[in-house]
Order: structure tokens, then C-alpha cells, then sequence
């Protein structure tokens, strides 16, 4: 006999608050777990490819192991530094590109910049604390950053995590699907399907157009010779994550450091703009149809909202789950307005419209 309703959702609100206190007091400790997991889930279709072109799941694992690592070194000895060094510029020559700035603007509009003035004093003030602490922010962040993953977590515990969830993949799932509740086992298989459906297409389709548009966006500007152009570059793909986003920032940002830089130079300004326009037009009439596809259902907003709420409340952890969960509320929303349109709820007994008609 089924437990009642009641029951059911009384247990499983009682998992669900387990897992948040979970993640709040030993979101840490998880934390290489979970990105262990997620690299997991991100290559699980690269490996069931190889194995359908005949490979074991161990080689296919070793294979997909030994591309990471050749790029991930290739990243760490010629991509990072020099985003770095790049980083570290930009905020040291933050305050020339502020007094270029204020010369622009007293060329142009003399009385807004008159000695004394509001705006003159929050330039200046900005440029001075940019350069004062822009940098040590910078180190600072690199420094907790490594505090909280160290090198153990970086370079041990989450390949190893990684490649043994990558090569247990199917039967972890074969094992979480025998242990569902026997009433409910075709809905929840339903909806996971639906979430993981979700999940591939948006993180594993906008990751892609990420690494894509990041690419295309650092070398193009470094060859048009902007000099911050991979750092740019870099921000503008890891922003594409949320649609729209990434153009608009890293455009204004690309634009703005060419003004300063190209002065006069309107074809080099151009040039700069029509790379974000191309950009714009690659990402959404090829890249995102083809890697995303339209029935994603995770709406922008919806999406900036878990992010924030979720990294508020659980930190760097709560950003890594907050797409999952998100993808999951939706899902099940979704489901449960199905379920409400098919009930008598919804649909009434048709007394109320026999009455009516008969009344009028």
C-alpha cells in the first residue's frame, strides 16, 4: 500500500532540507566533488560516443583523460599567464585611461569637467582607487581562490573524482533508477529524462558557444591589436553564458578600451564593433540553434535569479548547483501546470457551463 500524500511530500521536504544544510555548513568539502561530477556529466556523451564506435568505456575514459590533460597543460603554460599579465595591465593603466577620458570630455563638453565639478572629482577619484587596489583585489582574489581549491583539489582530487564518475557514469544511474520509489518510478524517469534534456542542452550547448565565442572574440581583437584583447575576449565568452549578456559587456568594454587606444583610427574602431556584430550573429543564427536549440526552457532571468539567489546563500557551491536547480523548477513547474490543466480543478465538472447556457 502507497503512503499517503501527505507522507510522501512530508519525507521528501525533509531530504530537501538535509541537502540545504548539507550545502550550506560543508558546501567546501563538496565543492570538488561537485565539480568532479559536473566535468563528468559534461563528457559522458563524448565517452557513450566512443563507445558506440567500439571502444570499452575504460579506454574511451583513458582517451577523453589524456585530451584534457594535453589542453589543460597547453592552457596553463600559454593561455593563463598571459590573461593574468593582461588583467594585471588593465588595472594599472586604469588611470591613464581616465585622464584620456577626461581629456575627451573636456575637448568635447569643457563646462562639465570645469575645475571643482562633481564629475572631474569622481573620475579622478575612481582612476586613484582602481589603481590602488585594482590590483591587489586582483591577487587577492587569485590568493583565495587558491586557498579555497588548493593544489590538491585543483590537480588531484577533482581528475580523480572526474574520471572515475566518467567511467561509473551508467552504472551510477542504473543504480539511482533501482532504488525509486516503485509507485512513482515512470513519472520521476519522465522528469529526469526532461531535466537531463534541459541540463545537455543549455550547459553543455552554451559551455561550447562559450569556448566558441571566447576564442573567436581574444584572437580576433588581438589581431585587430587591441591591447587587452584576450582578456576581453576572455570575459565576453565566459558572460555568453546568459544570453545577450556577454556581447553587451564585452562589446562595451572592447569598444570603449579601442576609443581611448585608436583615437582617430575610426577603422580600427570599426573593425572592433563589427567583431562583437559578427559575433552576435554567429552565436544566435548558427551556434545557439545548433548547440542550444530553442526548447531549452531556461529563461534568462529566471537563470540570473538562481545564480544570484544560490551564490548568495551557498557561495561558489551554490553557482554550481544553481543551473541544475533551475533546470529541475523548471521542469517540474512545467509538469505541474500540465497536471493542473488536466485536472477537474482546471477543467470543472461542466455543471457550471450547462447552467449558464441554460439560464441564458
Amino acid at each position: 500500500m502507497a503512503l499517503p500524500i501527505r507522507d510522501q511530500l512530508k519525507y521528501w521536504g525533509i531530504a530537501a532540507a538535509v541537502l540545504m544544510v548539507a550545502l550550506w555548513f560543508i558546501g567546501d568539502v563538496l565543492l570538488p566533488f561537485l565539480l568532479g561530477g559536473a566535468i563528468a556529466y559534461f563528457l559522458d556523451p563524448v565517452a557513450d560516443r566512443l563507445e558506440a564506435i567500439g571502444l570499452s568505456r575504460r579506454l574511451a575514459t583513458a582517451i577523453i583523460t589524456i585530451i584534457c590533460v594535453l589542453i589543460f597543460v597547453v592552457m596553463a603554460l600559454l593561455v593563463v599567464p598571459t590573461l593574468v599579465n593582461q588583467a594585471i595591465s588593465l588595472f594599472e593603466t586604469a588611470p591613464q585611461l581616465a585622464r584620456d577620458f577626461t581629456n575627451f570630455l573636456t575637448e568635447r563638453f569643457p563646462s562639465l569637467l570645469d575645475e571643482g565639478s562633481t564629475l572631474r572629482a569622481s573620475i579622478t577619484s575612481v582612476a586613484a582607487a582602481v589603481q590602488e587596489r585594482g590590483g591587489q583585489v586582483l591577487q587577492t582574489a587569485l590568493a583565495s581562490f587558491a586557498s579555497i581549491l588548493n593544489i590538491i583539489i585543483l590537480f588531484v582530487i577533482v581528475p580523480v573524482v572526474a574520471v572515475y564518475m566518467l567511467m561509473d557514469w551508467d552504472r551510477m544511474v542504473a543504480a539511482v533508477d533501482a532504488m525509486l520509489p516503485r509507485d512513482h518510478a515512470p513519472t520521476i524517469r519522465h522528469l529526469a529524462h526532461e531535466i537531463d534534456r534541459t541540463l545537455a542542452s543549455f550547459v553543455r550547448g552554451m559551455g561550447t558557444v562559450c569556448l566558441i565565442l571566447g576564442t573567436y572574440y581574444a584572437i580576433t581583437l588581438m589581431l585587430v591589436g587591441l591591447q587587452f584583447g584576450l582578456v576581453v575576449g576572455f570575459v565576453a565568452g565566459l558572460v555568453t553564458f546568459i544570453p545577450y549578456l556577454g556581447a553587451l559587456i564585452g562589446g562595451a568594454l572592447a569598444i570603449g578600451l579601442a576609443l581611448f587606444q585608436f583615437w582617430g583610427d575610426w577603422v580600427s574602431i570599426g573593425l572592433i564593433a563589427g567583431i562583437f556584430g559578427l559575433g552576435q550573429v554567429i552565436e544566435g543564427n548558427v551556434l545557439t540553434p545548433k548547440l542550444v536549440g530553442s526548447s531549452v526552457g531556461l529563461h534568462p532571468v529566471w537563470l540570473i535569479l538562481a545564480l544570484s539567489a544560490f551564490g548568495t546563500l551557498f557561495g561558489f557551491v551554490g553557482m554550481l548547483v544553481a543551473v541544475p536547480v533551475a533546470a529541475a523548477i523548471g521542469v517540474i513547474a512545467r509538469f505541474g501546470v500540465e497536471q493542473y490543466q488536466q485536472s477537474l480543478l482546471y477543467k470543472g465538472t461542466g455543471n457550471g457551463a450547462a447552467r449558464t447556457t441554460d439560464d441564458i
